[in-house]
């Protein structure tokens, strides 16, 4: 009996945020593409869980990625359209930071500079607020003397399930092929495309996209292997307070980046309507971890954590206990930037992950930049600054 193989013009492994959208944009020019996961997403097992995501239009992370978020939130609003589903709500953005950062040290060192020079080059409105303006203003955000505020109007959050589902559905909609509940177990260059081999038939793909987070290191081998390293990251849902309640509705979402240590880093929502909750996280990448080994229990003592650490002193109205706390995955590069470049065994695969736990605001774009590149050979939205070479002097690979 001949061997069952299915194949594609095109096969995107991995369906969270990245995968989802470059699958929609797929099937949207007319590709036979098909979806792989090892679940049924939107999941809540890899990054792209957990309610809400912040979206900002100005980025601290890098000026390289305002066009990637301004493109994103016209996608958005265009699936919004056609569907008829609520994913992009644009309360505001407030970002705290000292008056006088550090000049130098990791990504979000000059975080708020950063943003602050991305919306005069792009001409995003945004306003710089003392730490008086903030207070009166925001009552509920206590900054120092010493801080100030940038407030961005466009800003918001998506909501990350919901976001997901919704291109997969159009992607479907469109006549994308989805294999759910399946792991890839490896990939192979043969006869001018990839092999894909599953655990239930192997896929020839002419192109194949993994976008597959923390799974992808496994999946690569070198050199991503090297340069792609799982972390795990914690969400806690505290409560608010019944008097502080309609503030925290109507709050914008909120990054208190005071510059220096990394791990003063810390974000929120606003209180979702119904919740009486308030989400917020900070960041940790002391510990690199797997799919398979991360410990999904977060303890009470690491909310104790976030509330004294972060919390207390600095925002009102928020009770000292978590109500709930989850864990997610983040897939960070050495450099804490995008990794977005073709394989160097083959250049058939196109390697979209990690997102340094500040993607998901950038996706839809991403997505459509991939399809892209798979169908026309290069993207409107340059994307060199992510590319694999960078790496090349520090670990020897591109």
């Amino acid at each position: 009996m001949a061997e069952r193989i299915s194949t594609y013009d095109v096969a995107v492994v991995g369906l969270g945020a990245m995968g989802a959208a470059a699958l929609y944009q797929l099937a949207k020019r007319g590709a036979k593409v098909v979806g792989i996961d090892r679940f049924a997403p939107p999941h809540d097992r890899g990054s792209t869980h957990g309610e809400t995501r912040i979206t900002r239009q100005a980025i601290g992370e890098g000026i390289a990625y305002v066009p990637l978020a301004l493109r994103s939130n016209e996608i958005w609003r265009e699936l919004e359209e056609e569907t008829g589903d609520k994913l992009l709500s644009q309360v505001g953005c407030l970002i705290i930071g000292a008056l006088r950062p550090p000049v130098s040290g990791p990504i979000r060192t000059s975080f708020l500079a950063t943003t602050k020079q991305a919306a005069e080059d792009y001409g995003i409105a945004h306003e710089i607020l003392s730490s008086d303006d903030i207070r009166a203003r925001y009552p509920q955000f206590t900054p120092r003397e010493d801080e100030i505020g940038y407030f961005e109007p466009g800003g918001g959050y998506l909501n990350p399930e919901r976001c997901v589902a919704t291109q997969i559905a159009r992607a479907q909609a469109l006549g994308a092929d989805l294999q759910l509940d399946t792991s890839v177990r490896s990939l192979s260059p043969e006869g001018g495309g990839v092999r894909i081999e599953t655990g239930n038939e192997d896929i020839h793909a002419s192109q194949v996209i993994v976008s597959a987070g923390p799974w992808a290191p496994a999946l690569l081998g070198a050199p991503f292997d090297k340069l792609l390293t799982p972390s795990r990251q914690v969400m806690h849902w505290f409560p608010v307070n019944g008097d502080w309640l309609p503030r925290w509705t109507e709050s914008p979402v909120f990054i208190w980046a005071p510059g220096g240590d990394p791990k003063d880093f810390f974000y929120g929502f606003p209180s979702l309507t119904g919740s009486g909750t308030l989400k917020t996280a900070g960041e940790q990448y002391d510990e690199a971890t797997t799919p398979e080994t991360i410990d999904r229990v977060v303890a009470p003592t690491e909310a104790q954590a976030m509330y004294g650490g972060h919390l207390a002193g600095r925002l009102q109205g928020i009770g000292p206990q978590a109500v709930r706390s989850i864990t997610c995955l983040y897939t960070v590069t050495p450099d804490s930037h995008f990794l977005i470049d073709r394989h160097p065994d083959s250049q058939r695969i196109l390697v979209a992950s990690p997102c340094s736990g500040h993607g998901f605001k950038h996706s839809a774009a991403i997505g459509e930049a991939l399809a892209e590149i798979i169908i026309e050979g290069r993207s409107r939205i340059d994307l060199s600054p992510f590319a694999l070479s960078r790496f090349q002097s520090a670990l020897g690979v591109g």
